[in-house]
């Protein structure tokens, strides 16, 4: 019987932080069972307020840690009760008379932050985190709506990050929404690649025809749009529409296994719309363009299994997608992100 063909496989950055839940998951007595590449990550937080990620085993007998409780700071393993502490030191061994404590005794423990309403963890446990976590800068602001929003892709990290920042399918894809196939622009596209992110801003781009463009701005003009991704896993898009009129959506990756990716999205509005008139009407808006999306990348990565292998074409509109795998690329085989100058490029296409 022949096998199924495997996926391809794609970059890993370990020494990076991520986003590993939602601060109002990690509550009560029950620990939270996540996964990130692929590996079992428990996450609890202790009765004085600090969580903690461990890897998901507990070392005595193999049993997951997730399948335990939370018992005052520590997290007990369900099935002979040792306790860890938010180091991932063993505090307890019911009935254990000598000092639970020692270094085969411990498990692995990850670096947590805890920010704008996430839990961030650094994905090497091995190492000390050389950066802090992203920081959305618009959220919960005076004036902005701000809506957050998750979704699981059936997609790797890099095949998201493309797609929240891909321009032309939004016209075939999201049809009506965002724009029509029909009303075309040229444009001017400007790339702008350094170490640790890539950019693009889009020059001369009027207000899209879609129906989220008309809600944000009913007066059209012309727009500033910049589309942005940031390693290993951020990406964010930005619209100015005159002066009132600015949105910016970020969403940070978080990647399950290989090709599981969840995405957290923050999606910051100011307009002249009162927020308990734009509410009820972005929120199901954005919940479909997620949705179409989701769906399409599933098919996308179904395709790459069933070929068993990635063979992508690019043009010159492609315009981020192949810089986002170069960065990826690099970062994950830990070279030296510095280059010599910033790339830059000028690409004209129709939106």
């Amino acid at each position: 019987m022949q096998e199924a063909p495997t996926l391809p496989a794609v970059p890993r950055v370990r020494r990076a932080w991520y986003v590993i839940a939602r601060s109002d998951e990690v509550v009560g007595a029950t620990p939270l069972r996540r996964q990130l590449w692929g590996q079992p990550i428990v996450v609890f937080r202790g009765e004085d307020g600090l969580v903690g990620a461990l890897l998901d085993r507990c070392p005595h007998r193999d049993v997951p840690l997730s399948a335990g409780s939370v018992i005052g700071n520590h997290i007990q393993c369900g099935y002979h009760g040792w306790e860890y502490d938010c180091a991932g030191h063993c505090k307890r061994i019911p009935g254990f008379l000598g000092e639970p404590d020692r270094r085969t005794r411990r498990t692995a423990s990850f670096p947590i932050r805890e920010q704008q309403d996430f839990v961030w963890i650094w994905a090497d446990p091995d190492s000390d985190p050389a950066s802090e976590p992203f920081w959305f800068e618009h959220a919960d602001a005076p004036g902005y709506l701000t809506v957050r929003h998750e979704v699981r892709a059936l997609a790797s990290l890099h095949a998201v990050a493309e797609n929240a920042l891909d321009v032309p399918h939004t016209s075939i894809l999201h049809k009506g929404l965002f724009r029509n196939d029909a009303q075309r622009t040229r444009i001017v596209a400007k790339v702008e690649r350094h170490s640790d992110r890539v950019s693009c801003e889009f020059v001369g781009e009027p207000r899209p025809p879609g129906w989220v463009a008309r809600i944000l701005s009913p007066t059209g003009g012309i727009v500033t749009h910049f589309d942005r991704f940031f390693l290993p896993s951020v990406v964010q898009v930005e619209y100015r529409l005159g002066d009132e009129n600015h949105v910016v959506s970020s969403a940070a990756l978080t990647p399950v296994d290989d090709y599981m990716t969840q995405l957290h999205a923050v999606i910051c509005v100011r307009t002249r719309m009162p927020r308990r008139l734009l509410r009820p009407i972005l929120q199901p808006l954005a919940l479909r363009i997620f949705d179409q999306d989701a769906k399409l990348l599933a098919l996308q990565t179904e395709s790459i299994r069933r070929f068993g292998h990635q063979k992508y074409l690019s043009t010159d509109i492609d315009l981020l997608g192949p810089h986002i795998l170069r960065l990826l690329w690099r970062a994950s085989r830990g070279d030296d992100l510095a280059e010599r100058e910033p790339f830059r490029a000028e690409v004209e296409l129709d939106v």
